[in-house]
């Protein structure tokens, strides 16, 4: 045993507000497992949503547990301690159900760890009924479960505020039974996939050809979804200093967004868009006598959120303070940056994600280069030190021009801000993030091929030459190799699982491709024919192929769509 391990954990959690410890009683036992380190995960809102609804009934209990720090690890492998909860110190295999929580396809490379550590095994095939049953939960567990049918048991398609409820219900109420007959009761619930329950064939390309269900379970899975979003809160519940946030108390202020850019997948998968009432945000966040502190709106789209300033004034007023990670550049207000600035802000985020109007049309971002111009002068005036840009690079049809429109755009962006820098006495930084372009199911870029590495590397090099001699522009260029990761296993089958294992020792994509007999070229670099079966569509996501296929044409004609309004159902969904 590890004495300084244990006392490492006993202290994070003592340092915790809201955290919860009860004996077992004879209720039902949840470990809730974040596949990154605690200071990456603790602060992620649907794993505090999930804490919170689970330790709330009075029989089930939840413990969480993490992947070990990184000096952590050798000591866990060298002593042969195991994974243990945060709350009790617990090991992962004698709870009842084992909840993964993943919103992040890199983060699929901490499985194998994980596993090992838990002492589980990783192969759903290789699990008996000593065994807990493992459930995955999550943005990846309802974009594309299929990287992870082979390991997980379950998967909980939608969010956790409809599926949990039953689920638990339905598992407390089953006397000992067989694990088999088990699983095929849970997934016969909404939102529950069983992927043992399909047989799935390829064609001689290797592409899919067909997922058969055999039993009782349906053809597709239908993604569940909280209609009223006042019906709960998603925050934070657990407080602690230990966290990329600190004790910043976090607040979903709406779900989804209405802008529908055509390489996001959070503007589709959490259609329709919702939004908490003001009445519900000001109770949630000022219902208590004292202070609110310091509090982070949490949203895809948190300036169009229409009362921002007022909820933002009304936290200010009983003397606390507001922060948002980014606002749209088209919809931030003066009265948003004010309430911003008193709270203490010096930097915010903008994504214009290109430079020329040709590639803005293509996404669909719906904004042109006077609106963006705009709003860095309305940050720069409002007292916004710092300045963050978002762009990407890899879009369908993309040009060097468009990169070099980027630099351009940059330039400009620079000169107003030090203009204004300049008369206010301080200059602050441009901070210029790019990524490449990664196509992402359920979007209208599904189809669309990955840019190769050697392309995206010249795009770079252009980049690096042009903006790192600008004065006060600070440059941060996205590892390659992990977005081509991320692109391998975002619209991967259930074939790609067998690369997670020489991935996680350290292998290249190329090397862990060869070791499981699969053409990485094949996931990342192939655009997708229009009649393709995808592994992600055993989801029934709400958002019709037609919609999404006519908007992946209009993207490669630059032609702009719609966003979503109120009385629209072009893609399928009611809004």
């Amino acid at each position: 045993m590890s004495r300084h391990l244990i006392e490492k954990y006993r202290q994070r959690a003592a340092q915790e507000t809201g955290a919860c410890a009860r004996p077992r009683g004879g209720r039902l036992t949840v470990a809730l497992v974040y596949p990154n380190t605690y200071y990456q995960g603790m602060s992620n809102l649907g794993l505090q949503t999930v804490y919170r609804m689970l330790n709330s009934r009075e029989d089930t209990l939840c413990e969480r547990f993490f992947l070990p720090d990184p000096e952590d690890l050798d000591e866990h492998r060298r002593t042969g301690f195991p994974l243990v909860s945060v709350e009790t110190q617990s090991p992962l295999d004698e709870f009842d159900l084992v909840a993964f929580s993943i919103s992040f396809e890199n983060d699929y490379l901490n499985l194998p760890i994980l596993f090992e550590l838990g002492r589980l095994p990783i192969w759903q095939d290789d699990r008996s009924g000593r065994h807990p049953l493992i459930l995955c939960g999550g943005v990846c567990a309802f974009m594309n479960p299929e990287p992870l049918a082979e390991i997980m048991d379950l998967f909980a398609v939608g969010e956790a505020e409809v599926i949990l409820p039953g689920l638990l219900e339905a598992m407390l109420a089953v006397e000992e039974s067989p694990r088999d007959q088990l699983l095929h009761r849970l997934a016969q619930l909404p939102g529950i996939y069983l992927p043992s329950g399909y047989n799935v064939s390829y064609t001689e390309d290797g592409q899919l050809q067909e997922m058969t269900p055999h039993g009782d379970c349906p053809e597709q899975v239908q993604r569940q979804w909280q209609a009223q979003l006042d019906d709960s809160q998603s925050s934070t519940c657990v407080a602690t200093p230990d966290t990329e946030f600190g004790s910043m108390r976090l607040v979903e202020v709406s779900r989804g967004c209405p802008r529908a850019c055509r390489f996001c997948a959070a503007g589709f998968i959490y259609r329709p868009f919702r939004e908490h009432s003001v009445t519900h945000l000001q109770r949630e966040l000022l219902g208590e006598e004292e202070a609110p502190g310091r509090v982070g709106l949490v949203a895809a789209a948190v300036s169009d959120y229409g009362a921002l300033a007022e909820v933002g004034q009304a936290v200010l007023d009983k003397g606390g303070e507001v922060s948002v990670s980014s606002v749209r550049i088209d919809a931030v207000t003066t009265e948003q940056v004010q309430v911003l600035a008193v709270s203490g802000h010096k930097t915010l985020a903008l994504a214009p994600e290109a430079g020329s109007q040709r590639m803005r049309d293509v996404i669909n971002k719906g904004i042109d280069e006077e609106q963006i111009l705009t709003a860095v002068q309305m940050l720069a005036e409002g007292g916004m030190i710092n300045l963050k840009l978002y762009f990407m690079v890899g879009l369908p049809s993309e040009t060097m021009n468009d990169v070099q429109a980027i630099i351009d755009l940059t330039a400009k962006i620079r000169l107003a801000w030090e203009e204004i820098g300049k008369a206010r006495g301080r200059l602050g930084r441009l901070q210029l993030s790019v990524n490449p372009f990664v196509p992402k199911p359920w979007t209208p870029l599904q189809w669309a091929a990955m840019e190769r590495r050697s392309s995206l590397e010249k795009k770079y090099r252009l980049l690096q030459k042009q903006l790192r001699p600008m004065a006060n522009v600070d440059l941060n260029l996205e590892s390659l190799r992990h977005a081509e990761l991320q692109g391998f296993l975002s619209r991967g089958d259930r074939r790609v699982a067998r690369a997670l294992s020489p991935l996680a020792e350290g292998k290249s994509l190329k090397a862990a491709c060869k070791e499981a007999g699969l053409d990485p070229a094949f996931y990342l670099h192939r655009e997708r024919a229009n009649d393709e079966l995808f592994p992600w569509e055993i989801i029934a996501q709400g958002v019709q192929r037609r919609y999404l296929y006519e908007e992946y044409l209009a993207a490669l004609h630059a032609r702009t769509g719609d966003s979503c309004h109120p009385g629209c159902r072009r893609c399928g969904m009611a809004c």
